[in-house]
């Protein structure tokens, strides 16, 4: 008799279970808890490193972020992006973030393809650990200076699965072609291009030129220069939009007439900063 009473108990819960489960009414899965998971390694040098910042209750669906650091290729640190961190963060609490170092050039290491490179390592180390992270492969960049060129011209040239959904720079070079570049005699723009080699060819330029990279399917795009930019000149940035125009490429360009190579470090500035950010955060929640 103990033994029927039980099976019958048994039989009772397992209904129970099943018919808690047909109804939804069983337990709902734990949320993932953010987690912030820094110098993760993409490589054996030490600037191959990048940190993560994924959010709560993401899913296999949640979108990434991707910011690239400036310093003219041969310098700088991914800790000068934390700003944009704290921004994403508060406004977009459901967008995964990654902040990258890439190697920096040298005379013995020149910037292409090695940071290209870099850039590839990171977008496959992400995607197979997407499981792992729990997220997309859905990607945003955004990139200042140096940063904004490699952002552009990873997502013109080497994207060949079109993950990237929109693409930012600030100040970002664009055009090694230019006359505003070929012909200057400003030495301190003669020693940034001087990076990418002496005497290079005219074909190698457009190859590390995101203008001349861009194709009718670029992703969407948003700019913002400053008129008084003593390295990055104006023809940057509106050549390229001008050619994304012709190309039906959705984008936006900003050109702020009295800024420099970059603003917001004064009062002045602040307002600058506001309404760039007030755009970058509109495209996102438009394109990303």
């Amino acid at each position: 008799m103990k033994q029927v009473k039980l099976f019958i108990v048994l039989i009772a819960i397992a209904l129970q279970y099943f018919s808690c489960s047909s109804n939804g009414e069983g337990p709902e899965p734990q949320k993932l808890e953010f987690q912030a998971i820094t110098n993760i390694s993409y490589g054996t040098d030490s600037n191959q490193i990048y940190d993560i910042y994924l959010p709560e209750g993401r899913t296999t669906n949640t979108k990434l972020m991707i910011l690239v650091h400036g310093g003219g290729w041969t310098s700088g640190d991914k800790s000068s992006m934390n700003y944009l961190i704290e921004l994403y963060r508060a406004n977009f609490p459901d967008l995964a973030l990654v902040n990258i170092n890439y190697r920096l050039s040298d005379e013995n290491n020149p910037p292409y393809p090695m940071q290209i490179n870099d850039i590839t390592l990171i977008i496959n180390q992400l995607k197979n650990k997407k499981n792992e992270y729990v997220i997309s492969e859905n990607y945003g960049f955004i990139g200042v200076s140096a940063g904004g060129h490699l952002s552009l011209l990873w997502s013109y040239a080497f994207d060949s699965q079109n993950n990237v959904n929109m693409v930012c720079s600030i100040v970002g070079p664009t055009n090694f072609t230019d006359s505003a570049y070929l012909n200057s005699t400003n030495p301190q723009l003669q020693e940034l291009l001087a990076t990418y080699g002496n005497n290079p060819s005219i074909d190698f330029l457009k190859e590390v030129s995101p203008l001349h990279q861009a194709t009718k399917m670029s992703p969407p795009t948003i700019l913002f220069y400053g008129g008084q930019d003593p390295l990055i000149p104006t023809t940057q940035g509106t050549d390229l939009r001008d050619k994304l125009n012709i190309l039906n490429v959705v984008n936006e360009f900003t050109l702020y007439p009295e800024a420099g190579h970059g603003w917001g470090d004064n009062e002045e500035e602040l307002a600058l900063l506001l309404d760039t950010w007030n755009k970058i955060k509109n495209f996102t929640q438009t394109h990303l």
